[in-house]
């Protein structure tokens, strides 16, 4: 067994960025698991504890604000939960790829900014 820490990266194959990110992190001989999140919503839990990889406390930080989605419900005028709750009802609104690495997380865009968790 490894002495690597797992890398979890929340992953949409139709993504090229996420794509690029793959490739990146097999370049580098990195196994990785992959959480396919628009087939299996985070909870809210799970969103709040990437937040916290992510250092951040604003959930749109996280957030593809340029859905239809995202106007259709009116989440400009959103915080906090209702924001979380929105991500958790429609996964298409968590901004990929996130790559997660023991405590620290990184929104990859671009795929470069996950040799930040590797170095």
């Amino acid at each position: 067994m490894s002495d690597e820490p797992e890398v979890c990266v929340w992953f949409n194959p139709g993504c090229s960025k996420c794509r690029g990110a793959r490739d990146l992190l097999d370049g580098r001989g990195v196994e990785a698991q992959y959480f396919r999140y628009l087939d299996d919503s985070p909870s809210a839990g799970d969103i709040r504890r990437v937040m916290r990889q992510l250092g951040i406390d604003d959930p749109r930080l996280m957030m593809r604000t340029g859905e239809a989605v995202y106007r259709e419900l009116a989440l400009a005028d959103e915080h906090g939960d209702a924001l979380i709750a929105a991500m958790v009802e429609h996964p298409v609104l968590v901004e990929r790829p996130i790559v997660i690495r023991d405590d620290r997380a990184v929104i990859a865009r671009p795929p470069e900014k996950l040799l930040d968790l590797l170095d």
